[in-house]
């Protein structure tokens, strides 16, 4: 699930709010050089977070494969969703955020509403996440419901992408090669990566955790540290940045505290107790509580403790592809999770 660059901050900053566990002990200081790296980084991985890491990503992957084979034109999208989830949890992992399933024009941050009849079509992306104890697998793939010629290139040319930047990701590689190499990719199949969407740092029950992945040399010297990390393309024929569109129904806590109604504070104290600081959707908290949740929501909102992500749209209304893959940067090797 990607992060919009709202000028150099990413939309997920500004958060307060107490975990349910400790963050992962990741320096978040910027290196200017591999040499300034020290061993204690990797160490604050633990090994149990790793094999947590390679569970989730093995889950993600079993799950694109299922989705992969069943998605179909004209399905609902909910349909799409339910059974992407269902499928997770089936296999031991939880969802990390709700499953992102964007058309078009639209890049990222499009999940079904509750009882929606929206159907698939178009080109679609379909974004999703698995956690276990917190630690996340963040990967998407994209898929042509319309036999077209211009989609599949832009699906190719994402692919492509994310596959040479992974090659090169390592504590050895600086941040604007990575997105160099993106930017390169996608030019020379003749389209445009979009520049304010990225990848980004993930940490325990933190789906971005401070550091950004361009899809374009930023010229950024820094290293990347020790971690977890999602690198995530976006590819269009448009003009390579999207603006916020309709509120999406995808939420995430930010700061601690607490409402005045009764059944709002109920409401809140499930999100706090079941999703931390995930993201999560009014779709999951219906199927709790019932249409009574969605005033709920709107108190919290209003109160200034969860943030409401909108749909994002790309700039020009060019179709846009989506590929992406988690890794993880320790001190002699890099692991791609979710592939």
């Amino acid at each position: 699930m990607t992060e919009k660059d709202y000028n150099s901050t990413n939309s997920f900053s500004g958060k307060d709010v107490s975990r349910k566990t400790t963050k992962l002990e990741i320096s978040s200081e910027k290196k200017k050089s591999k040499e300034t790296k020290s061993i204690t980084e990797e160490q604050s991985i633990s090994s149990k977070d790793i094999e947590n890491l390679k569970k989730v990503g093995q889950i993600a992957q079993e799950t694109i494969k299922y989705a992969k084979s069943f998605i179909k034109k004209d399905m609902l999208l909910i349909e799409i969703a339910e059974k992407i989830e269902v499928k997770i949890e089936s296999l031991g992992g939880k969802p990390a955020f709700p499953v992102n399933l964007s058309i078009n024009e639209i890049a990222a941050h499009a999940t079904p509403l509750p009882n929606s009849e929206e159907k698939a079509f178009g080109l679609l992306k379909v974004d999703l996440g698995v956690q276990i104890d917190g630690d996340v697998a963040d990967t998407a793939f994209s898929l042509d419901l319309e036999n077209s010629k211009e989609n599949q290139a832009l699906i190719e040319s994402a692919e492509n992408a994310v596959k040479k930047a992974c090659e090169i990701a390592s504590n050895e590689t600086k941040i604007r090669e990575i997105g160099a190499i993106i930017e390169k990719t996608i030019k020379l199949s003749g389209f445009q990566p979009i520049q304010n969407l990225s990848g980004h740092s993930i940490e325990k029950y933190d789906l971005h955790a401070g550091i950004t992945i361009p899809n374009y040399d930023n010229h950024q010297e820094n290293y990347l540290e020790y971690g977890v990390y999602a690198i995530e393309p976006f590819v269009t024929t448009g003009l390579g940045q999207v603006r916020d569109g309709k509120p999406s129904s995808i939420y995430s806590l930010t700061k601690d505290g607490n409402v005045r109604d009764s059944f709002s504070r109920t409401v809140l104290e499930y999100i706090k107790e079941t999703y931390s600081t995930l993201p999560f959707c009014t779709r999951w908290l219906h199927k709790k509580f019932g249409s009574r949740v969605i005033i709920a929501l709107k108190n919290i909102e209003q109160s200034g403790l969860i943030h409401q992500y909108p749909q994002l749209i790309e700039s020009g209304k060019g179709k846009v592809a989506q590929a992406e893959n988690t890794i993880i940067v320790l001190k002699d090797k890099t692991i791609i999770t979710t592939r």
